[in-house]
């Protein structure tokens, strides 16, 4: 993903699979504890609001559109996590697995959800 895109900036974008058909609509952008920089989008889907966590690398931002590299399939059978929560390393060991990515390119997989989007907003 481009890294100059700021986090925040994506909610409320579409996302779309690698065919352009319509996933859905980014709630929450999750940053990787180590680095702060993003690492996962929790897209809304379907009319029921479900949650499918989708990586933002090798997404890219095309426009006003987050373009996954996934089928709309794969993307809607992620794990659905709940937002607004840390992701656990395991959580997002499966995340890792179920889009088939390398683990190993990071090292401790653990990320909090960006929040700042809710500043302002009374708690």
């Amino acid at each position: 993903m481009q890294t100059h895109i700021d986090p925040r900036s994506l909610i409320g974008r579409k996302a779309v699979d690698r065919n352009g058909s319509k996933i859905g609509t980014i709630d929450e952008v999750y940053l990787d504890d180590v680095t702060g920089e993003p690492e996962w989008a929790a897209v809304r889907t379907g009319l029921f609001g479900r949650d499918a966590f989708v990586p933002l690398e090798p997404s890219v931002v095309s426009g006003n559109v987050l373009r996954v590299p996934y089928d709309k399939a794969l993307v809607k059978d992620a794990p659905d996590f709940g937002v607004g929560r840390h992701l656990s390393p395991d959580q997002e060991l499966r995340l890792y697995r179920h889009y088939h990515l390398d683990v190993a390119r990071t090292e401790q997989p653990s990320v909090e959800p960006d929040l700042g989007h809710l500043a302002g907003e009374p708690e």
